[in-house]
């Protein structure tokens, strides 16, 4: 197996970001792939104008690529947030308000994977009230996820780059998507195994793999150090990718890296066009 024997998707979010949003997808294109996926593209708005919505839906079909992620609100992103679903007040009302928001556009793009990303911990407020307003969200995420056919993915962050979120390791969030399946009973919930952010944690990355891709929704992959294409740092990813299919994981591998000092159209020779 290898590189060429995975299915690799391009976040828009990451790569190409370069180029205005709408103009990314067929970026994508243009450098050989066939699917994208993409945080929330409005970080000011959890509800954007139904316009922008009807851009970027037209700017995906155009260029002729399938959207095969999409994060629910999250907040800055990038910035200081990491999700709003765990945020008591405003920020958990615009992630609510967002949840058929974001299940609708992935609805009409044929996407079937929606991220939610658990948020920060805030001072002065109970990490227990956060985790119980997280699962209320969650639930509800998981049951719009449902209603169109998709799953709900739940993510590990990193600790060094992300110190005030809660879920830092694989079994932190493992634990979460257990909880969101036991208080729904869709079983729709599933991990999100990024392996820089694992990486990053130190953890033993072949083990999280042994323990938990039988519940792993889907991949994304950098290398570390420096979050750059694969081969830009140590990590064995086309190792690890093989290990992965064998343990049965057949979904897409959401490339979610920096493409350094050069355009992302040049971020790609790691992997045959013929692969793409």
């Amino acid at each position: 197996m290898g590189f060429a024997d995975q299915r690799f998707d391009v976040n828009l979010s990451i790569l190409f970001t370069e180029l205005p949003l709408l103009e990314r997808p067929a970026a994508a294109a243009a450098a050989g792939f066939s699917a994208v996926e993409l945080w929330w593209p409005w970080a000011d708005s959890a509800t954007p104008e139904p316009t922008a919505l009807d851009s970027l839906r037209k700017a995906i079909e155009d260029a002729g690529v399938r959207l095969t992620g999409l994060n629910f609100y999250a907040g800055r992103l990038p910035g200081p947030d990491r999700g709003a679903l765990s945020v008591p007040g405003e920020e958990s009302e615009r992630f609510r308000a967002n949840i058929d928001v974001a299940a609708g556009f992935a609805q009409s793009l044929g996407c079937t994977a929606l991220n939610a990303l658990y948020g920060n911990r805030v001072d002065g407020v109970d990490p227990a009230e956060q985790d119980a307003l997280a699962l209320e969200n969650l639930a509800l995420a998981a049951r719009a996820a449902d209603r169109i056919g998709a799953i709900l993915l739940i993510e590990a962050l990193n600790r060094p780059e992300s110190p005030r979120y809660p879920l830092v390791s694989a079994p932190a969030a493992v634990q979460v998507v257990d909880r969101v399946n036991e208080a729904t009973g869709l079983g729709n919930a599933r991990f999100l195994m990024d392996l820089y952010h694992l990486s990053m944690n130190g953890e033993d990355l072949p083990a999280v793999i042994e323990r938990h891709a039988a519940q792993t929704g889907h991949v994304q992959i950098a290398d570390n150090p420096g979050r750059g294409a694969p081969g830009t740092g140590s990590l064995p990813l086309e190792g690890l990718l093989d290990q992965l299919g064998k343990a049965g994981y057949e979904g897409w591998v959401g490339l979610e890296y920096k493409p350094g000092d050069r355009p992302s159209a040049e971020a790609f020779a790691w992997l045959p066009r013929t692969a793409r």
